[in-house]
């Protein structure tokens, strides 16, 4: 399938077929990827609308240049298309089902005498695998089952008959102990261990009737050979796998293969739960939250994390129940939201895994804001603030042997950091190694322009370090005028003392207390900021040094190199057009002349 490319003023020449479409902005960034039963009719209404569209919405058409489209056969292939297309390049207007677990698998190898394993990492041409498992429990309790059923190896071996004819092998515990009958050995035919194979495959797909025939067919042989031992072990592998489904089954074993999504929804968020079942037994249950990007309707969420959901747990179920019904029914997904019955009870357990999770994400959010609340009113009581620090900054100096001296400022905002505040700065008026002096330099340049800028003062002010740099930012301050306006406090790495200004001897708080946590968190975060600008400052001057020590290269002409192609070795690698459209033909020679000269060298 080939992509078109249009411009939004192109929208209305969209062809009225189904299809996926993808929005690009002035750098080609995709910033959203949507399906539609009529590309012409979808994309248009983007751009027709003036009234009742959210403004994030009003936003993203604002920085829309480019539009590509796919025509593909059925709404049901657009809504598969786009979810591998969100999944691969998560476009920043889409909503995202955020996912970081890795879940686990059972892994068939592809070996002689096959193995059954646990495993995170899916390599398909190791075997076949079964999952994903929503969760580990689920996972062992169908992993037991087999080893107790049937007399599987756990063993590394190669056991290719050439290996086993060499006979370098022995027995190993797990033969004494029965739960191994010694392939290793050549005392199990393999065909007799691929039947036992075959069989843990049926129940590792969810079919337990096939295995169930098949130890009932097992018994009857061996009853009617006389064998009334191995019929006894038969028949209690039977009444084994019968236990386990009875623990397992939800509703009627009618119900052979379906999927089950409900959803419920507040301002911000959607909260989904997810059913796989097979044979009557639910093999995964699974909620997830999806953040509401441009106000989205509760029928897109649900479809949204269903597809995402039925790809992710490699569902081939047919019928979905929901506790929402779309208002147009898309071709090829069989939504159901039931009445009555066995399908019923389902969709009101579901429900109820749903609404659960949406209280407990609440009561985490709400424990998170008490948190936030409670150690920034406890630093305020720590320090005797007069005012909650719901606005905190933090200033940094960085330099080694007084070489690139740069200073860093962050930024915290009710406990948590506000990056896009964060400021760097080189010092410009001191030479040389010294802090105290940069200190004041830093302070006076950040707060003289909130001043002049007429812009609100933090709460508290942080200094990263002892007496010396707090009263060189205290000077700072004096000479502004804004003194006294906020309080600012020095933090000794050493021994965490917490210094005020004009008192002789520092104060300490708990090493446990929530409050020193954070003050730590804020001083880390400005040395760690400070640090890495520094070391990209003092990396970006050596380039230059480099560069300037070429006859017919000055300063001015290495920062334009530099800007433009960002490294050294990036220059070197430029061709001769390249580098002459950036610094000129006589220039761009001396360059590659020196270039010439040293490689190798």
């Amino acid at each position: 399938m080939e992509a078109s490319s249009y411009t939004p003023s192109e929208h209305l020449s969209l062809p009225d077929q189904p299809g996926v479409y993808r929005y690009f902005n002035s750098d080609n960034e995709l910033i959203y990827v949507g399906k539609a039963k009529s590309l012409k009719k979808r994309v248009s209404s983007y751009f027709n609308k003036n009234s009742g569209v959210n403004l994030k919405t009003r936003r993203m058409v604002k920085e829309i240049v480019k539009i590509e489209i796919t025509i593909v056969n059925s709404e049901f292939d657009a809504l598969l298309l786009e979810n591998n297309l969100i999944k691969k390049t998560q476009p920043k207007y889409n909503i995202l089902l955020r996912d970081d677990k890795t879940y686990p698998y059972l892994l068939l190898t592809k070996e002689n005498f096959p193995r059954i394993f646990q495993t995170r990492k899916m390599i398909p041409k190791r075997g076949t695998y079964f999952g994903p498992f929503a969760s580990v429990k689920a996972m062992n309790n169908v992993l037991d089952l087999i080893r107790e059923l049937f007399t599987i190896r756990t063993c590394k071996l190669d056991l290719s008959p050439y290996k086993i004819a060499e006979g370098k092998y022995k027995v190993c515990l797990e033969y004494h102990i029965g739960n191994c009958q010694g392939p290793c050995v050549g005392l199990q035919r393999e065909k007799d261990y691929l039947n036992d194979i075959e069989q843990a495959k049926h129940i590792l797909k969810g079919n337990l009737g096939l295995a169930k025939a098949h130890f009932k067919s097992e018994m009857q042989k061996h009853a009617e050979n006389l064998e009334f031992e191995k019929a006894q072990k038969t028949k209690e592998k039977l009444d084994l796998l019968e236990k386990y489904q009875a623990k397992s089954l939800i509703a009627s074993p009618s119900i052979v293969n379906l999927d089950v999504c409900t959803i419920v929804t507040d301002e911000k968020s959607a909260y989904v739960n997810y059913l796989r079942v097979k044979n009557g037994a639910m093999n995964v249950s699974k909620n997830v939250e999806l953040k509401k990007k441009l106000d989205e309707s509760e029928e897109e969420l649900l479809v949204t994390a269903l597809i995402r959901l039925q790809d992710q747990f490699q569902s081939d179920a047919t019928e979905v129940l929901s506790n929402i019904e779309l208002e147009e029914p898309i071709e090829g997904l069989n939504l159901v939201k039931p009445k009555i019955g066995d399908k019923k009870k389902l969709i009101e357990l579901s429900l109820k895994n749903a609404l659960f999770y949406k209280k407990e994400k609440a009561l985490l959010k709400g424990l998170n804001e008490d948190k936030k609340d409670r150690v920034i009113k406890q630093l305020q009581q720590d320090l005797s603030l007069p005012e909650i620090p719901d606005h905190i900054e933090c200033f940094d100096n960085s330099n080694i042997q007084g070489t690139s001296p740069v200073a860093s400022m962050v930024c915290f905002l009710n406990g948590k950091p506000a990056v896009k505040e964060y400021r760097h700065y080189h010092i410009k008026t001191v030479i040389g190694a010294n802090d105290f002096a940069s200190m004041k330099e830093i302070v006076t340049r950040r707060y003289k322009r909130l001043v002049e800028e007429d812009k609100p003062l933090p709460k508290l002010v942080v200094i990263d370090g002892g007496k010396g740099q707090l009263s060189s930012a205290v000077e700072a301050l004096q000479e502004l005028g804004v003194y006294g306006k906020m309080p600012i406090i020095g933090i000794a790495k050493r021994l965490e003392e917490i210094y005020f200004p004009g008192d002789s001897y520092p104060i300490h708080i708990d090493k446990k207390s929530e409050s020193l946590r954070l003050l730590q968190r804020i001083r880390d975060e400005a040395h760690r900021f400070a640090i890495t600008f520094h070391r990209k400052v003092r990396s970006k001057n050596a380039f230059g040094t480099q560069l300037t020590a070429i006859p017919g290269i000055g300063e001015n002409t290495a920062e334009k190199l530099l800007s433009h192609f960002k490294s050294v070795k990036k220059i070197s690698e430029a061709s001769k057009e390249e580098v002459e459209a950036v610094i000129g033909t006589s220039r761009a020679k001396s360059l590659f002349e020196w270039v010439e000269k040293n490689k190798g060298a």
